[in-house]
């Protein structure tokens, strides 16, 4: 046995689930702080909530990079073929949550920047930040992003055939 590949791989394995422990860590911080600020009644602990999902975000992206590239290097290292089904179909899977992430997270983007405005001049919580904050599109594309990225864990585990 080769055991320079049994590093290299064993290497691009542990940063693969590095990436997805960031991912998934990201992805669920995001989401408590969004719902407590949905919780909030004060314009300024809703901005400072929601300025923390940032770094939640910055998560999400460094371990969705991680996952792909480490991903598709794996793939090359056990010499998988792109075109295998549960590969295919994780890959087409992961495309799509990462455009629904990006669209879901539109909204809390305008919601803290009206909370920072509305806590800056002293206001309290109105009617658009309370709209903002409870948009049922951006929660429902959030909550389809997240069963997407539940079932590429799936395919990932079990590699149906």
């Amino acid at each position: 046995m080769d055991t320079d590949w049994l590093s290299l791989h064993s290497f691009v394995l542990l940063c693969h689930l590095l990436g997805a422990l960031l991912f998934v860590a990201g992805f669920v911080a995001a989401g408590l702080l969004f719902e407590q600020a949905r919780r909030s009644e004060r314009p300024g602990e809703i901005a400072v909530l929601l300025r923390a999902t940032r770094f939640a975000v910055a998560l999400v992206a460094l371990g969705a990079l991680m996952v792909l590239v480490c991903g598709l290097w794996l793939v090359h290292l056990d010499r998988y073929d792109l075109g295998t089904q549960w590969i295919a179909t994780a890959l087409g899977l992961y495309v799509v949550a990462m455009l629904l992430g990006g669209l879901g997270g539109r909204r809390p983007k305008e919601a803290r920047l009206l909370a920072a405005e509305l806590a800056a001049s002293g206001e309290p919580v109105n009617a658009e930040l309370r709209a903002l904050l409870d948009d049922p599109l951006s929660r429902a594309v959030n909550y389809v992003s997240a069963l997407l990225v539940f079932a590429i864990l799936v395919l990932m585990v079990y590699k149906p055939s």
